[in-house]
Formats: structure tokens, C-alpha cells, sequence
């Protein structure tokens, strides 16, 4: 979709893509949302871009595995009164060619031209490389 904007953002505390849709499975039960919440210190300043077709990628260990379509934007008040931005993201984690990122604080916007594409239905069921593997083999062009 022409007019969008990704944002780009390191999954702390998931090793695998796995880890990403079963802890987010788990806040959806505890939480009774239909879709998942990840909150940001920072309100995106394109957000008119972000909610026009798009996604968070999450980064696993140096390498881009997986997106999510963003659906909404909420704003969060924490227990300490400073206001964040809650990411609406869809239930349904794609996977997605492996890209290997540098590491970076917070988040960072991705231009759809330099996002990895998705994994065709057939090899979203394959069991996933090790992180450091994939990084490799995208390294080198083998995708």
C-alpha cells in the first residue's frame, strides 16, 4: 500500500518469533483485548502513515523474523502520570524473510521499500533458522 510507513522495533526478551506470539497470546487472555497492545514511550509523528497499511517488524536477535499490521494508537497513562503510546497490533504475527539490523535504541520507522517481504504461506510453517544462521544467510543474499 503506497502512502505508509513501517516502524521497526527490537523484541526484547523473545528469542524466537514463537516466544513473540505466546506471550502476546497470554496478555490478550489476561487482558480480554481482542487484539495486542505494545506500548511505546514515544508517539510516532507520522502517525497518519503508520495507521495507513502499517507494521511493526520485530527484530530477534540482529534479524528481522516477523511483522505485525498496526490497527490503532491509544494513549497509555502510566502509574507515574507520563503519557505513552499504546501500538494496537493485530493478533496474527506474519513471518517474514530473515534481514539482519544493527542493534538501535527504542524505534525506528521502515520504509516499505527496505522491508523485508513476507515468507510465502508454505514457509511460515517451517521451523525457524537460528537467529544467528538466518543473520547469515541474509548477510550473503541466500534468503
Amino acid at each position: 500500500m503506497a502512502g505508509h510507513v513501517n516502524i521497526l522495533k527490537l523484541c526484547v526478551g523473545a528469542e524466537r518469533v514463537e516466544d513473540l506470539i505466546d506471550w502476546q497470546a497470554t496478555r490478550r487472555a489476561e487482558t480480554g483485548r481482542t487484539h495486542s497492545l505494545h506500548i511505546t514511550r514515544m508517539w510516532p509523528k507520522r502517525s497518519d502513515e503508520v495507521l495507513a497499511g502499517g507494521s511493526i517488524y520485530w527484530v530477534f536477535k540482529g534479524v528481522i523474523l516477523a511483522r505485525q499490521r498496526i490497527i490503532g494508537l491509544e494513549e497509555i497513562a502510566g502509574s507515574d502520570g507520563i503519557r505513552r503510546c499504546g501500538l494496537q497490533l493485530d493478533p496474527e504475527v506474519v513471518r517474514t524473510e530473515a534481514a539482519p539490523r544493527r542493534p538501535f535504541q527504542g524505534w525506528r520507522y521502515l520504509d516499505p521499500a527496505d522491508s523485508p517481504r513476507d515468507l510465502s504461506p508454505g514457509r511460515a510453517q517451517e521451523d525457524a533458522l537460528p537467529p544467528a544462521l538466518s543473520a547469515a544467510l541474509a548477510e550473503i543474499g541466500v534468503r
